[in-house]
């Protein structure tokens, strides 16, 4: 069984801020929720920071988890209301049909691997001289590199972006053809730099939040990126896809 929780952050308590500014302390909160360990269970986290006063953290686990204890140290344990939620996610998978559309929200982490990037850094520079041929994995960061990562994911991951139905049409330069915006928008872009591990080896990781209209082609696909994440640094809030219903009207 899979379950998707939703969790209140209160970003004014000390440790939550600790929290909000590294995705590897955030990590280390999450993976506490669940009694298995780490490598044994795909964890699948995402912090939505709409409300920057009431920051919303959503987790896909695969065993029931107990938020107790990030309540206890990030939220409101002794205030009235809902702490967090925690929702079978069964009957959303039965819900992915062919060619039926869904809002859709996903962080990811897009990235590229060449060979011989355009400006590298020393360390870079010193393994191209040395011969090694192995690729290097680049972030984009660009709005458009970072949309056109996503755009050409969709296939693999079992669904499509229909075009906007209210955007105006953007020229294709190529052939200066009229071709639909596809309906969706990146909402944020991030640049975060943190350490990892006893020797402060610092990790910078570039997040882009894309949000828009989702129309499934294949359920088997889709359902897999669901559960699995899409893209790279799923450990550090990335990759976790979720779906909701359309807007009324849409």
């Amino acid at each position: 069984m899979t379950y998707l929780s939703r969790i209140r952050i209160n970003p004014l308590r000390a440790q939550s801020r600790a929290m909000l500014a590294s995705p590897r302390v955030m990590h280390a909160y999450v993976c506490a929720g669940v009694p298995a360990t780490p490598d044994s269970e795909r964890i699948l986290w995402r912090l939505d920071v709409d409300n920057s006063h009431r920051p919303l953290l959503f987790v896909l686990t695969r065993s029931k988890p107990d938020w107790s204890h990030l309540v206890e140290a990030a939220g409101w344990p002794d205030a009235d209301g809902e702490h967090f939620a925690i929702g079978d996610y069964t009957a959303l998978l039965a819900k992915v049909t062919i060619g039926r559309e869904f809002a859709f929200r996903l962080t990811a982490s897009p990235i590229q691997n060449t060979n011989r990037p355009d400006k590298p850094t020393p360390a870079q520079a010193e393994r191209i001289a040395a011969g090694d041929r192995r690729s290097f994995r680049l972030a984009h960061r660009t709005a458009t590199a970072q949309l056109g990562w996503l755009l050409d994911r969709t296939v693999r991951h079992g669904f499509e972006i229909p075009p906007a139905r209210t955007d105006p049409p953007i020229t294709d330069l190529t052939d200066d053809k009229a071709a639909p915006a596809p309906d969706v928008r990146l909402i944020a872009r991030n640049r975060q730099a943190f350490t990892k591990g006893d020797r402060g080896k610092q990790i910078i990781l570039h997040t882009a939040t894309f949000e828009g209209r989702l129309r499934v082609t294949d359920t088997a696909l889709l359902a897999s990126a669901l559960l699995g994440g899409i893209g790279p640094s799923k450990a550090y809030g990335c990759g976790l896809l979720t779906l909701a219903p359309l807007p009324t009207g849409r």
